[in-house]
C-alpha cells in the first residue's frame, strides 16, 4: 500500500486565488444580479397590489419586507426558530448520510448489488418526501421525529446516487495497483476508493441540503411551535405579510450561506493523480 501512496494525494489543494480584478468583477455581478432581483420583485409587487382592494397584501413589497427583517433579526424568538430548523436539518441529513454513505459504497463497488438495487431506489427517490407525511405520523410519536424522517427521506437518495457515481468512477488504475500490491477489499474501499469520492460525497451534501431545505418549510406546518416554517404559517394566519416575506428572505439568506460553506469545503478536495 505505499507503493500506491505515491500516486494518490491526500492532501487538499489549496483555493485558487482569484485575481484583484477578478474578484472585484465577480462581486460587481452578483451586485448587480441581487439588483435586478430586488427591483423585478418591487415591480412584481407594484403591478400587482397596488390594484383596488389589494392594498393590504403590500407588506409583500422591499421596504415593508426589509424593515419586517431588521426587527425580526433582534427578536430572540426568532433565532430560536432559526436553531430548531437548523437542529432538524442537520439530524436529518446526518442519518441520511450515516445511511447514504454506506449504502452508495457498497452498490458502486459491487456490480451486481448495483444491478439490484437500481429499480428500487429509483422508485423510491421519485415518491414525493411529503407523500410520507401520513406515514410519519402514524409511525412516531412525536411532531420533531416525524419531521427529521421526511427529511431524511428526502435526502438520503442524492448521496447513495452521488456516493455510488464517485465510486463507480474511481480511476481502474489505482485499483490494480492496489490489488497488485495485495490489497484487500476493505483496503481498496477505505484507502482509494472512499478518498478519491469525497468530491462526489461533498456534491451529494450539498444537493442534499438544497432538497432539506425545500422540505423543511411545509414539513414544519405539522404542529411544531418552533422553526422557520412555523413562522411563515404564524405570520400568514396573523396576515402579517411584512413579516412573512421577511421570514421568506432569511430563509434564502440561510440557505446561500450554507451551500457557499459547502461549496468552499468542495473546492479544498481536488484529488489528483501523480505519475
Amino acid at each position: 500500500m505505499r507503493f500506491i501512496r505515491k500516486y494518490f494525494l491526500k492532501h487538499s489543494k489549496e483555493l485558487e486565488t482569484a485575481s484583484g480584478k477578478g474578484a472585484v468583477c465577480m462581486v460587481c455581478c452578483g451586485i448587480l444580479g441581487t439588483a435586478i432581483l430586488i427591483l423585478l420583485w418591487a415591480l412584481t409587487g407594484y403591478v400587482l397590489f397596488s390594484r383596488p382592494g389589494y392594498e393590504q397584501f403590500s407588506g409583500f413589497l422591499p421596504i415593508p419586507t426589509v424593515k419586517a427583517l431588521y426587527l425580526l433579526l433582534l427578536d430572540i424568538d426568532f433565532w430560536g426558530s432559526v436553531c430548531a430548523s437548523l437542529r432538524r436539518v442537520v439530524v436529518g441529513i446526518l442519518i441520511a448520510f450515516l445511511v447514504g454513505l454506506p449504502s452508495g459504497l457498497l452498490i458502486g463497488y459491487y456490480g451486481k448489488l448495483r444491478f439490484v438495487t437500481d429499480a428500487p431506489i429509483q422508485f423510491l427517490r421519485m415518491v414525493s418526501p411529503l407523500a410520507w407525511m401520513p406515514i410519519a405520523l402514524l409511525v412516531f410519536r412525536t411532531f420533531e421525529s416525524a419531521i427529521c424522517f421526511l427529511i431524511t427521506m428526502a435526502t438520503v437518495w442524492p448521496i447513495i446516487l452521488n456516493t455510488t457515481f464517485g465510486v463507480s468512477h474511481v480511476n481502474p488504475q489505482w485499483i490494480n495497483m492496489a490489488r497488485d500490491q495485495g490489497a484487500k477489499d476493505r483496503h481498496l474501499i477505505f484507502r482509494i476508493i472512499l478518498p478519491s469520492s469525497i468530491p462526489y460525497i461533498l456534491t451529494s451534501l450539498r444537493l442534499a441540503l438544497g432538497v432539506a431545505w425545500i422540505v423543511l418549510v411545509p414539513a414544519e406546518f405539522l404542529g411544531v411551535s418552533s422553526g422557520l416554517g412555523y413562522l411563515i404559517n404564524d405570520a400568514r394566519d396573523t396576515m402579517e405579510y411584512d413579516r412573512l416575506m421577511a421570514v421568506v428572505v432569511s430563509i434564502g439568506i440561510l440557505g446561500f450561506v450554507l451551500d457557499g460553506t459547502i461549496q468552499l469545503i468542495h473546492k479544498r478536495f481536488k484529488w489528483t493523480w501523480v505519475s
